[in-house]
């Protein structure tokens, strides 16, 4: 590192920066769906789950054993789906026409929950891998939510990403099914969305406080 970055780092000014800062305050989400992408399909069931803040200097777990989550079903809005996206999931899409939430209310509800346990802080949407939940959640926000997405449009962490870095191997082999035991959560992977998001808060929780020994990589742990 140069003399001058380093001089920034270790200033007065940098040091009380950190401190000033908003923390940030990670939700663990997960979709089900009825297809690959949001309008011509639904979200027929989403989670989110309080998974940690992290203020610039320690990152700290939820307190409480019990998870603090949000979970709705919803109603679809449209007629299209793929007959393999349900058999993933086992949601019964008939029963959710009938009685699923609207999105319009289910995406209000769902970000003004956000925002208030959000306070003081900046909520981030962290899920493994980012991009699938991303998309759709942040398409229904802005689509629905009567105040838009309460992570903005880009406050999100991919755990996937995270990994490939600390563990110091290709995004390819960084996939949930390829986690060493010491990062896994003893939850199953059950494609129920609050089951599945807490999962994956446990799991983020692990891939955030890991240090690797000699800066990344596994020692004698195999993918």
């Amino acid at each position: 590192m140069g003399r001058s970055n380093q001089e920034a780092i270790e200033s007065p000014f940098f040091v009380r920066d950190l401190r000033e800062r908003s923390p940030d305050i990670y939700f663990s989400a997960d979709v089900e769906t009825d297809g690959p992408i949001p309008g011509p399909f639904s979200i027929l069931s989403f989670a989110l789950v309080y998974a940690g803040s992290f203020d610039g200097v320690k990152f700290e777990r939820p307190a409480d054993r019990k998870p603090i989550a949000f979970y709705r079903e919803l109603k679809p809005i449209s007629g299209s789906f793929q007959a393999e996206a349900l058999r993933v999931n086992g949601l019964d899409r008939e029963r959710l026409i009938r009685s699923g939430q609207e999105p319009r209310q289910a995406m209000s509800e769902a970000s003004g929950w956000v925002r208030e346990i959000s306070k003081p802080g900046r909520a981030v949407l962290v899920a493994y891998p980012l991009s699938f939940d991303w998309s759709w959640l942040y398409w229904y926000f802005v689509q629905f939510s009567n105040d838009g997405s309460p992570f903005g449009y880009s406050r999100c962490f991919d755990i996937k990403t995270a990994v490939a870095v600390k563990g110091r191997v290709p995004i390819g082999e960084a996939g949930r099914t390829r986690l060493p035991d010491f990062l896994r959560s003893a939850r199953a992977h059950s494609h129920n969305a609050l089951d599945d998001a807490i999962e994956q808060a446990e799991i983020f929780a692990k891939v955030f406080e890991w240090e690797a020994e000699h800066g990344g990589g596994f020692s004698g742990a195999s993918w």
